[in-house]
């Protein structure tokens, strides 16, 4: 049985002070929590004084980029090992606005997941298609892409306990929607990529939803077969918000 996760991702988002109002919102709800394993991405800068507020609690700490390189002259990057500096656990790779904004290719990213797990940290390996893509329906071909990028450097057995996340990033801040069903789709259709390889891996694998949850649809989507939780954006700064989309996995 995969525990479910639900995971916020605070983007560029945050200050010392609104970093503690959100987890202290957070803490005071977390005993409605029965089931969901809850984990928070603040800015790496704040990794420090979220690392301490967490302490403690149940709740996870997770990084939302991580340099491929392990040191050296690479100007504002963040490595893995300076994540051992805090509890971390989790590292958002591949995310869409990393590949759209910062063009990180499918083998940049790869690369990632694999420094990730050489540090014996989990990936949150995110895949999607665009508008374009899936208005030419091209979404099976490009998250396959997407994956067999990672399965061709590091091999199957590396994503065992690895979460990954499916973005429709047609369906984010665009005023399209993607329905339940169609978002069950592309999880099913994922799982069975990775069972191609490995079907134990396959089934043990959580795949997380990424495609805008809110309080109002989280039940719905949660309650697909193959929708193990959600990878949350701006839900995820309001704990209120935040904590309805974690109770709706129970």
């Amino acid at each position: 049985m995969r525990q479910p996760m639900v995971a916020g991702n605070w983007k560029l988002n945050g200050s010392s002070e609104s970093n503690k109002l959100l987890i202290d919102g957070i803490k005071q709800g977390l005993g409605e929590v029965k089931k969901a394993q809850v984990v928070v991405c603040p800015p790496s800068v704040y990794l420090g004084q979220v690392n301490d507020l967490i302490d403690g609690t149940e709740i996870l700490l997770g990084v939302q980029n991580v340099s491929e390189q392990v040191s050296g002259a690479y100007t504002g990057e963040i490595s893995v090992s300076m994540l051992g500096d805090f509890s971390c656990k989790y590292a958002i790779l591949g995310h869409s606005e990393r590949r759209s904004l910062y063009a990180e290719s499918d083998e940049l990213v790869a690369k990632k997941f694999a420094a990730v797990k050489e540090a014996h940290l989990v990936p949150i390996f995110c895949v999607g298609e665009l508008l374009e893509e899936r208005e030419a329906n091209q979404t099976e071909d490009v998250v396959a892409r997407q994956i067999d990028a990672v399965i061709d450097l590091v091999g199957i057995s590396a994503f065992k306990d690895v979460v990954i996340a499916y973005e429709p990033v047609w369906a984010i801040g665009t005023g399209k929607t993607a329905t339940p069903q169609q978002a069950q789709d592309v999880h099913a259709f994922i799982r069975q990529r990775l069972a191609t390889h490995d079907a134990e891996i396959a089934q043990q694998t959580r795949i997380l939803y990424g495609g805008s949850v809110k309080p109002s649809n989280a039940k719905e989507i949660f309650n697909m077969p193959d929708i193990d939780g959600g990878l949350i954006g701006g839900a995820s700064l309001k704990a209120e918000d935040f904590l309805a989309i974690c109770t709706a996995a129970n």
